[in-house]
């Protein structure tokens, strides 16, 4: 049995919690650390409990010396992977099953550190790559055209061309990066001016109407077209980025000969919100999107077709941005696609 005060003391921690007496049996755990080992954890070996060596030796050590230890534990719950940081620290008293040194191991969740720690290292990883290539590109010219190139005219206007290409793919990718952080530090202030929504939609569709016929594809205006509204609380330069990015993206992806369609629907109540909302809908009619890539289509960097994407000018950072604008106006953006059947992008924004 197991000392009331010790097992008071761990039910009362707000993370899993185990108390390891001198017999190096689990003498208490509390819920959450039942949840994480199973029923029965108390009362067994803590090694037959635990199972990872790294973990092991520190509780054993501190039973050994009665120091204080820090150890990482490393599971997999219901789909995903958790890491914790147990703390590890000694425990005496006088009577019961801990008389003598035990030790008290806590369970600290670190799993959204981790996660974010991970975001940052790939972030930079592929901010680093993106940049990589037209550096290296413009450094292979530049030598080219002080060498070899030098007194070819022919060569030096080609160079040049691919040159520039490749600086303002720089500069796109730059204009995002710094857009997305303007966006990111804003995201938890709710705009509180309110902007005319079917107004602002007409104006980015005539706005994009020369990219479509320059690119082959009909832009078509499914707006109301008797009111400007409704009226939505939004940063208006926001949201104009945000639905000429879904429409310039339409008439890329969607390729020559497509239909490219913007339509509103009335104010009504959406279950999403759980409040009235207003629906926008871009939609194409270009090759569609496979299923399994609808869930990272939103993910910084992330590319149904890198060589693709890159051609036309994507950084790659574009839907990241929107969601990101979407969620400051406390909206949703729902993506319905599927090969050979075209794509619809669903923005749904709060009116109230």
């Amino acid at each position: 049995m197991s000392h009331p005060v010790v097992a008071s003391l761990v039910a009362a921690l707000p993370m899993p919690a185990l108390a390891v007496g001198p017999n190096e049996r689990i003498e208490a755990a509390n819920a959450d650390a039942v949840r994480l080992f199973g029923e029965g954890t108390q009362g067994r070996h803590f090694i037959t409990a635990l199972r990872q060596p790294a973990l092991l030796d520190a509780i054993e050590a501190s039973l050994r010396d009665g120091e204080r230890r820090t150890a990482d534990f490393l599971t997999h719950d219901r789909g995903q992977d958790l890491a914790f940081r147990v703390s590890i620290a000694p425990a005496r008293l006088r009577e019961g099953a801990m008389q003598g040194r035990g030790v008290l191991v806590v369970f600290e969740d670190v799993t959204p550190v981790e996660k974010a720690g991970q975001m940052r290292r790939d972030f930079v990883a592929n901010v680093s790559h993106e940049l990589r290539t037209p550096l290296t590109a413009l450094m292979g010219f530049i030598e080219t055209l002080k060498g070899p190139a030098r007194e070819d005219p022919a060569a030096a206007e080609r160079f040049l061309s691919i040159m520039e290409a490749e600086a303002s793919r720089m500069n796109r990718l730059v204009g995002d990066l710094l857009s997305l952080s303007r966006v990111e530090a804003d995201e938890r202030m709710r705009p509180a001016e309110r902007v005319e929504l079917g107004a602002l939609l007409r104006a980015s569709v005539a706005g994009l109407a020369p990219l479509a016929s320059e690119a082959g594809v009909t832009l078509v205006d499914a707006l109301p077209a008797d009111t400007d509204g409704p009226l939505v609380p939004g940063d208006a330069d926001q949201l104009r980025q945000v639905f000429s990015n879904l429409v310039e993206n339409a008439i890329k992806y969607g390729g020559a000969g497509s239909e490219v369609r913007v339509a509103m629907d009335p104010p009504a109540y959406e279950p999403r919100l759980r409040a009235t909302g207003v629906r926008v809908r871009v939609a194409d009619t270009g090759p569609g999107i496979s299923e399994i890539h609808l869930p990272r289509l939103t993910e910084r960097f992330y590319r149904v077709d890198s060589h693709r994407s890159r051609e036309m000018g994507g950084t790659g950072l574009g839907l990241a941005i929107v969601k990101h604008i979407v969620n400051r106006h406390r909206g949703r953006m729902r993506i319905d696609s599927a090969p050979g059947e075209g794509s619809t992008f669903s923005v749904v924004l709060p009116v109230d």
